[in-house]
């Protein structure tokens, strides 16, 4: 059986073609035909379909799609090439039966040979695979995002066959016979600058001078029309070189195109080969029931894959931050895996373990280097040379660079790239503002419908749809956090027989509601107690005295009243919260103050902190509130007013209407 994708989508057994003609089974096998031999995720697949809003069947229906795939193969005996596994498939296709990679291995072959000087090998080699194009890639499949990622890089590389074909045949003085060619290639993309030289080198050779200089005012009004834009370096210098009349027989001076990557990547380990290597791909492994977060992916697609032009000349970058367990992490690797076909030289990932004990850049650097197939003893010592060598490693390379967990904007300053064809994403349990002018997106929660949709990824519809108050209700007490929804989720599914109601009314009376956040290595109060950790004394103060507050809200000074502190010390306490995520800017008093609020699971867990001291030792004073260590606390006494025991402590009485 074989696969045909360099043109319409064909599927071919035994001589035949066979008809897929349903838009979506086109889709879903199109995808699956281009990452053979490799997992593919559900979650992949119906970002794929629906990319906006996937209906609540969205899994199962992909399981249709893909079970009449298996079924239209079999009938051929080719069933088992579509393996079902654990959160997703694999289509097990030799590649012989797929025409992309004897295209592939054509466009390799012959720019290695074209490098060696062998210009009529190159142009036949380079022709040979030309030959197998039927048309645009995959053209009549509706193509999603990720879908649409590979095809542009398909299309890129026969672009780039194409000129290395052109430029062997100019080398080999075939400029008549290029002629027609290329004025059709020029009509057919008026902006595309090699094509306009070639045929301007093209006409100068034939004798015709004049014809390429008025190639190139055509070419540069078009540019100046459209774009705004000068043409490039490289055309500007050919064109002062027909003025001069100084052309040489060979390309134009200084190309060299970069070979793209159009297979997926395989993750494996960096080759250190005495230079670069081919191209990393560290990326975590995805999550097979991810759910939602659909304008977040947009937009973080948006920010990492925009066009690079003359005016913007810095690095792409986003930075996703958000609550604890708010799924930051997740989203990144999940938003990282679909852009990955736009970084074909390679996608690296680090661990920066911001919320514990971070590591230290130049460490992390010597990591990407070795990733990057730099050898260990051409690794500098110094954080700024390690910082310029990686620069210089990755300049001119589309590659995605992936932070994760950074502890501050001083811990990530030295390890971004230098090049606008680079991209980086950034995860932070903090907004990191030292980074001047990089977008910040903050994670929320998950919406209820969210949450009710991954309640049916990992408990079934059925289950769910037959409890649907429960489940709603679910939601709620886990206010929406992932890591929580996971730990509940993952506690019903391995028990069936217990029903979503029971689970609901158990975590509504539990006493320490944060306790029930916890399933196998995932534990949502470790979360919290890293991020505390991190906090200092007085903003450890704040939160455990202010989480027994009203859930309306308060101001700063109010908070000031209540605690007995300076009123701007607590501002800059309350800012430093807000910051770790840990406050949220509920709204603004009628003089414009600033009122904040705890998030629902922020609050839980604070309140199961201990609060107050215990009593003061005789003759002693009472120490400042950042000086208060955790073991002189107790927890408050049930029914006592938080203002009241504060007042015990701060030496002062402050109402509790006062907030």
């Amino acid at each position: 059986m074989e696969f045909r994708v360099l043109g319409p989508l064909e599927v071919v057994a035994d001589g035949r073609r066979i008809e897929v003609t349903a838009p979506r089974l086109q889709q879903v096998l199109s995808l699956l035909v281009l990452r053979r031999n490799t997992f593919v995720n559900v979650s992949e697949l119906v970002d794929e379909l629906w990319p906006d809003n996937p209906p609540v069947s969205a899994v199962s229906t992909v399981q249709t799609y893909v079970y009449k795939i298996r079924k239209l193969l079999d009938r051929y005996g080719a069933g088992h090439m579509l393996e079902g596994r654990p959160g997703g498939y694999q289509l097990g296709v030799p590649d012989a039966a797929v025409d992309l990679p004897a295209f592939e291995d054509a466009l390799g072959e012959g720019r290695a040979v074209l490098e060696q000087d062998d210009a009529a090998a190159a142009s036949s080699i380079l022709a040979r695979g030309l030959a197998l194009w039927r048309g645009a890639a995959l053209a009549g499949v509706v193509a999603g995002e990720l879908l649409s990622a590979y095809v542009t890089r398909i299309e890129e590389a026969r672009f780039l066959a194409l000129e290395l074909r052109i430029e062997a045949d100019l080398r080999l003085g075939r400029h008549l016979e290029l002629l027609s060619e290329l004025k059709s290639l020029v009509v057919a993309h008026p902006l595309h600058e090699r094509f306009h030289a070639c045929l301007m080198l093209t006409l100068h050779h034939a004798g015709r001078r004049g014809e390429a200089l008025g190639v190139y005012a055509a070419l540069r009004r078009s540019m100046s029309d459209e774009l705004g834009l000068e043409p490039g370096e490289d055309v500007q210098r050919l064109h002062q070189e027909l003025l001069s009349t100084a052309v040489s027989l060979g390309p134009v001076v200084g190309y060299r195109p970069a070979e793209p990557a159009v297979r997926p990547p395989v993750p494996g380990p960096a080759r250190e080969n005495g230079g670069l290597s081919g191209r990393p791909a560290q990326l975590p492994h995805d999550t097979p029931d991810f759910t939602g977060r659909s304008a977040e992916r947009r937009r973080i697609a948006e920010l990492l894959t925009a066009p690079v032009d003359s005016d913007h000349t810095a690095t792409r970058m986003a930075v996703l931050t958000g609550l604890p367990g708010a799924g930051t992490s997740a989203l990144a690797v999940h938003a990282a895996h679909r852009v990955r076909a736009a970084f074909p030289d390679g996608q690296l990932y680090a661990e920066l373990d911001g919320s514990g004990a971070p590591q230290e850049p130049g460490d992390v650097l010597a990591g990407l280097l070795r990733s990057l197939g730099v050898p260990s003893d051409l690794i500098p010592d110094g954080v700024e040379e390690r910082g310029n060598l990686f620069r210089s490693a990755t300049a001119g390379r589309r590659i995605l660079l992936v932070l994760d967990d950074a502890a501050s904007a001083e811990q990530v300053r030295p390890l971004l790239p230098g090049d606008p064809s680079c991209a980086v994403l950034i995860t932070s349990g903090r907004r990191l503002h030292g980074l001047t002018g990089v977008p910040h997106l903050t994670v929320e929660p998950l919406r209820p419908s969210e949450g009710l949709a991954f309640l049916e990824r990992t408990l079934g519809t059925e289950r769910v749809a037959g409890e649907p108050a429960a489940a709603a209700r679910l939601v709620e007490l886990t206010g929406g956090l992932p890591l929580a929804l996971r730990c509940v989720a993952g506690r019903l599914a391995t028990q069936p027989a217990v029903p979503l109601r029971a689970a609901a009314v158990r975590l509504a009376g539990a006493a320490d509601l944060i306790a029930e956040f916890r399933f196998g290595a995932l534990d949502v109060r470790s979360r919290y107690d890293a991020g505390y950790r991190g906090l200092g004394h007085v903003e450890q103060g704040v939160i455990r005295l202010l989480g027994r507050l009203p859930r309306s809200g308060f101001s700063a000074g109010a908070a000031a009243e209540v605690l007995g502190v300076e009123a701007r010390t607590v501002e800059r306490a309350l800012e430093t919260l807000f910051d770790h995520h840990l406050l949220r800017l509920h709204s603004c008093g009628p003089a414009g103050e600033s009122r904040y609020a705890f998030a629902d699971v922020v609050r839980r867990y604070a309140h199961a902190r201990p609060v107050f001291p215990r009593p003061r030792r005789s003759g002693g004073d009472r120490p400042p509130l950042s000086a208060l260590p955790t073991g002189d606390l107790v927890p408050a006494r049930e029914g006592e007013p938080v203002a009241h025991g504060a007042s015990a402590y701060f030496g002062r009485r402050s109402a509790p209407d006062a907030v």
